[in-house]
């Protein structure tokens, strides 16, 4: 009999990137490990096939540290999957809203739900993640204690939904990267894809844009672009930058030629942008659809 293949993720069982895991690749043994640098070392091991790291949220932004690992590591993105965020408020088994006096969870789920906790007068508390708060509140048994997790979480530890979707924006939608020690690159033509790169520059006028002007002169376009300082030093900086594409689009290979003259540079990765990318650019035509179907001011 064939071992299942394993995919590392931080945290605990019932966490949303547990979920992801289950979504993305139904076949695999999802294994918890307590910290992203233990994901990425199974990784680097052998331990596991594969890993699944949340990078950004929609609402809370960047999830801090992934970059270093991403740059440190010899690992290679291989896909991304974008997971919709449903927040439960969590509690015993008999317990009120009235009992709670404290949250639990990891700080970008609190984040996440910072109107809706504040309106309900509790106090946060940040946890390692968002399962293993859910784990601790069933453990301690205190009523007046309650954690932010998945309804998957509230199943695990038979914890009892007390508010439904906490979160504050409907769109709450966390971006996750697939990641590989093979450098399984997306082949071009197959149809939409990313290209993710890191590239350091100095601090000097103009290095920025002479190094991106490729890009920008080959219709090239870039959906992400974040700075880093470089080993605690202020004379240079690193970029991490998503860009649409292949290295084997005539376009993108004449940028990243020019990107060399003025910067080093690493391809992280190239894969097939998620669907979910296509339907959010078709979800912010609308409005102007609307507006252009049913005007409202004569001219």
């Amino acid at each position: 009999m064939t071992a299942r293949q394993r995919i590392a993720f931080q945290g605990e069982r019932g966490a949303n990137s547990h979920i992801a895991c289950r979504d993305v690749y139904p076949d695999f043994d999802a294994v918890p490990y307590p910290t992203f640098d233990e994901c990425f070392s199974a990784l680097e091991e052998g331990t596991v096939e594969l890993a699944m790291i949340p990078v950004e949220n929609s609402t809370a932004g960047r999830v801090a540290d992934i970059h270093l690992l991403l740059l440190h590591t010899a690992v290679h993105i291989i896909g991304e999957y974008f997971l919709p965020i449903r927040h439960q408020l969590l509690g015993l088994a008999g317990a009120t809203l009235d009992d709670i006096k404290t949250v639990h969870s990891h700080p970008q789920a609190l984040a996440q739900c910072r109107v809706g906790l504040r309106a309900l007068g509790l106090v946060a508390v940040a946890a390692a993640d968002t399962a293993g708060a859910a784990r601790e509140i069933a453990e301690a048994g205190d009523p007046s204690r309650a954690a932010i997790a998945s309804r998957l979480a509230a199943e695990a530890y038979g914890l009892e939904v007390l508010r439904a979707d906490l979160e504050d924006e409907e769109h709450n939608t966390t971006r996750f990267l697939i990641l590989s020690t093979e450098n399984l690159r997306a082949a071009a033509g197959i149809g939409p894809l990313v290209t993710t790169f890191v590239f350091n520059v100095h601090n000097r006028p103009s290095a920025l844009y002479k190094a991106l002007g490729g890009f920008a002169t080959g219709g090239v376009n870039m959906t992400k672009l974040e700075s880093y300082m470089v080993g605690g030093h202020f004379v240079a900086t690193q970029f991490l930058a998503d860009i649409e594409g292949s290295p084997e689009d005539p376009a993108v290979a004449r940028a990243f030629e020019e990107l060399s003259f003025y910067a080093d540079h690493r391809i992280l990765g190239v894969y097939r942008a998620s669907r979910y990318r296509e339907r959010q650019q078709f979800a912010a035509l609308e409005p102007a659809r609307e507006t252009l179907d049913h005007p409202t001011t004569p001219r």
